[in-house]
């Protein structure tokens, strides 16, 4: 498995892949000059795409992204698609994921600790952090990041590419559109339109983000 990036959400996503006993780790890390050739002297770190076009036709051709960032992790998915990559999910074995109607799309790095009820869809590349919770009938649209010990209650809809702060509570039936930053610890009581950060409790809108 090839891990995009090689600092920060990268090393959540090595825990991920070493309690599945994942054997073939390997990273890559094109712009930070300070890193290594091994992270933790032991595992190999790439630095152009021509090494991971190598290493794609050499090996497995699997990769997911160890970066946290919606927009820039969907970028990636493209460059590393475009020279033949699969993006992968990688779930932890301590996340409790409902038995029925439950659809994780490729791509999702779903970390310990974090619980997905029944009739739940994550849509591709979504992040689910420790200790996150989504209770059923929830739709996540693409490249979420759903940061740790966040409360997603019943039949709620977010849009691609938002970002949920840590400890944030989303009220059941709320929608939460496209490109929307939800701030740390805030309670979301109402629907909030596309490109929005919302702060506070209960929530309200302080900024208009670009589309």
């Amino acid at each position: 498995m090839l891990i995009i990036g090689a600092k920060g959400f990268a090393k959540e996503v090595l825990d991920t892949l070493h309690q599945q006993e994942e054997e073939d780790i390997v990273f890559y890390d094109d712009v930070n000059k300070d890193v290594d050739a091994l992270l933790f002297g032991k595992f190999k770190i790439l630095k152009s795409i021509n090494e991971a076009t190598k290493y794609f036709s050499e090996n497995q051709n699997e990769f997911t992204i160890g970066i946290g960032n919606p927009q820039l992790r969907k970028r990636l998915c493209r460059k590393f698609e475009d020279i033949g990559g699969v993006l992968t999910s990688t779930i932890h074995p301590s996340a409790v994921i409902g038995q029925y109607d439950v659809l994780i799309h490729n791509g999702c790095n779903i970390l310990a600790g974090s619980i997905i009820s029944n009739s739940v869809i994550l849509g591709k590349g979504c992040i689910v952090y420790y200790n996150a919770v989504i209770t059923h009938d929830c739709s996540i649209g693409k490249f979420v990041e759903i940061s740790p010990a966040v409360t997603i209650l019943g039949r709620v809809k977010i849009g691609d590419f938002s970002h949920l702060g840590s400890n944030s509570t989303i009220l059941p039936n709320i929608t939460i559109g496209k490109n929307v930053v939800v701030g740390a610890g805030a309670v979301v009581t109402k629907d909030v339109p596309d490109n929005s950060v919302v702060v506070g409790v209960p929530a309200r809108i302080v900024k208009t983000l670009d589309n």
